[in-house]
């Protein structure tokens, strides 16, 4: 225990006498720029795409915090106010993806449960949940949402969406270790 700690008051130290600090954790969409516009085929407004569907986009994540167990991601419109709430649309909440992932594929397959163990979900069922704000509004305000977590959650999903959403955003409070932001604006080709 205390090599431990004077382990770390070392390191700490070291870094506030050069200056630096860990490198934040960082989440990476390469399908559109952070605060771009999301190209339609990770919409529910691409050709062939099953109302309130979609492709979900690749992504990848770097500088994860040791002791990182598990992630969540959380995407979710800003802009849509859910039954006069502050709840807004859960476009795919997806949890207990092991600590040993650095991303995510494009097209994540549908089902509650993916091979990896982890869970997902959303306003439409166990899948992505394209953006598909109208065409005739503003572009809508579409957030991705990392968190590196210091434990695996004892949540599994619902047949509602927005209760299980709750339900793992109860679950990660004090098990934060990091988070990663990137968003995207969307509105539907006119």
């Amino acid at each position: 225990m205390r090599l431990l700690l004077v382990s770390t008051i070392i390191v700490s130290t070291t870094f506030l006498l050069s200056g630096q600090q860990p490198a934040a954790m960082t989440l990476t969409i390469p399908g559109f720029p952070d605060g771009g516009q999301i190209p339609v085929k990770f919409s529910q407004a691409a050709p062939g795409v099953a109302v309130g569907e979609g492709t979900s986009p690749a992504m990848s994540w770097a500088n994860v915090p040791a002791g990182t167990q598990s992630f969540f991601l959380h995407m979710h419109d800003l802009d849509l106010a859910r039954n006069k709430t502050t709840d807004d649309q859960a476009h795919w909440v997806l949890w207990n993806i092991p600590a040993t992932a650095t991303g995510l594929p494009e097209g994540v397959a549908k089902g509650s449960q993916l091979p990896d163990g982890s869970y997902q979900i959303s306003a439409t069922g166990p899948m992505y949940r394209g953006p598909g704000a109208g065409a005739n509004g503003p572009f809508h305000h579409y957030i991705f949402e990392l968190y590196a977590l210091d434990n695996k959650l004892d949540v599994k999903p619902s047949a509602d969406a927005f209760a299980t959403r709750a339900e793992v955003m109860k679950a990660i409070q004090g098990h934060i270790l990091a988070k990663a932001v990137y968003g995207g604006l969307f509105r539907r080709p006119r």
